[in-house]
């Protein structure tokens, strides 16, 4: 079966967005870039939101054809154009691109169609709102938490809608030069729950 995990940059005090949706105190750099990627590499393919889909077919499909792209511009437009995105949304119709399909009902029994499907990993990067409704169904097998080292008091939270007790084993963490802290989780097994 494959995996969902979910990449999400969060604050120390465990929001997404601050109270404007603004995510101007996340912290990125190529270190990070270049750690991730390893990750993404292993996908082939990402879960958005509408919003956060929208916000990534702005800029990635032609990020390496850009005026000096970065090597993270190139690697990940490549990556970007070659997976399949899988969008949620009850408002977008079929965006006609690409390797590209639109779910917009019945998200659980969609999301394990997927999970039961052929393929690699399924990531999903920050759509909190999707995130939110995944956990609540408890469709997430897996979490990349990049927690910055700042408290924004107030704004998006990264937990909600959580029905049950969710354990989780720390497989892998991570602290970059920038403070940030990379927490590498995944959902323990049932029969495996021994501390």
């Amino acid at each position: 079966m494959r995996k969902v995990v979910l990449f999400m940059h969060v604050s120390l005090d465990g929001f997404t967005t601050d109270s404007n949706g603004g995510m101007d105190w996340i912290n990125v750099d190529e270190e990070m870039f270049d750690y991730a990627g390893e990750r993404t590499n292993a996908s082939d393919t990402a879960l958005y939101g509408r919003v956060t889909y929208q916000l990534m077919e702005s800029y990635w499909p032609t990020a390496a054809d850009q005026p000096n792209p970065t090597k993270h511009d190139i690697e990940h437009s490549k990556w970007y154009k070659s997976v399949t995105k899988v969008v949620v949304s009850k408002t977008m119709k079929d965006a006609g691109k690409a390797n590209t399909i639109i779910i917009g009902e019945d998200l659980p029994g969609e999301i394990r169609k997927l999970k039961n499907g052929p393929g690699k990993e399924i990531i999903i990067f920050g759509s909190p709102s999707l995130a939110h409704s995944l956990m609540e169904e408890n469709l997430i097998d897996g979490y990349w938490l990049f927690v910055n080292p700042i408290l924004i008091g107030h704004g998006i939270p990264l937990f909600k809608n959580i029905k049950q007790n969710v354990r989780l084993k720390l497989l892998t963490n991570r602290t970059f030069a920038s403070g940030v802290v990379c927490l590498n989780y995944e959902l323990k097994q049932k029969n495996n729950e021994q501390d």
